[in-house]
C-alpha cells in the first residue's frame, strides 16, 4: 500500500489479502500468510494499515434469517425527494436500525433507495408513515416488498 497526499493506493498483495478476508475474516495472520507464502508479520502489518486508513471498515457476522428463524419482511423503498433535501433525507434514513442500505440514484429524478427489514407489514407501514413520510423534502414513496431472494451477498473483489 502506498499513501501519498492522504490518498491510498493498494497493490496486488493488499488486494489478495482483502479477497482472502472476504472469504473468511476469522483466518489468522499465519493462515493468510501460508496462502500467500508470506510471514504472518507482513500480513499483520498490511491489515493494520488498511484498518488505519479506513479501507477495512469493520468485521461482521452475516446472519441467515431463515436458519435463525427470524421472521422478517424486507422491502425496497424508493423515495422521491426535493433535490435540495435529498442528502438530508438519506442521512436521516441511514440512522435507523431497520434500514440496512441507503443509496441515491440520478435518473429522471433524484431518488433515494432504501432496504428496510421489519417484523411484519404493520411495522413496515408504521415505519414509512412515522419515519420517512414526515421528513422534509419527501415528495412521494414507492414500496416494493421482497417476496423471494435469489442472491444476497457482499460484492467479491
Amino acid at each position: 500500500m502506498k499513501v501519498k497526499n492522504r490518498l491510498v493506493s493498494l497493490d496486488s498483495l493488499d488486494w489478495a489479502i482483502l479477497r482472502i478476508l472476504q472469504e473468511n475474516a476469522r483466518q489468522t495472520y499465519t493462515e493468510i500468510g501460508h496462502r500467500l507464502n508470506l510471514a504472518h508479520s507482513t500480513i499483520y502489518d498490511r491489515i493494520k494499515k488498511m484498518e488505519e486508513h479506513g479501507i477495512i471498515k469493520k468485521y461482521t457476522v452475516v446472519i441467515d434469517p431463515k436458519k435463525a428463524e427470524l421472521k422478517l419482511l424486507t422491502a425496497i423503498v424508493t423515495i422521491f425527494t426535493d433535490p435540495k433535501e435529498s442528502e438530508k433525507v438519506a442521512e436521516q434514513l441511514a440512522k435507523h436500525k431497520n434500514v440496512s442500505e441507503v443509496f441515491t440514484s440520478l435518473s429522471e429524478e433524484l431518488l433515494i433507495i432504501a432496504k428496510i427489514a421489519t417484523e411484519d407489514q404493520e411495522k413496515l407501514h408504521s415505519f414509512i408513515a412515522q419515519s420517512i413520510a414526515p421528513l422534509s423534502g419527501v415528495l412521494r414513496i414507492r414500496t416494493s416488498i421482497i417476496t423471494r431472494k435469489y442472491k444476497e451477498e457482499n460484492l467479491s473483489l
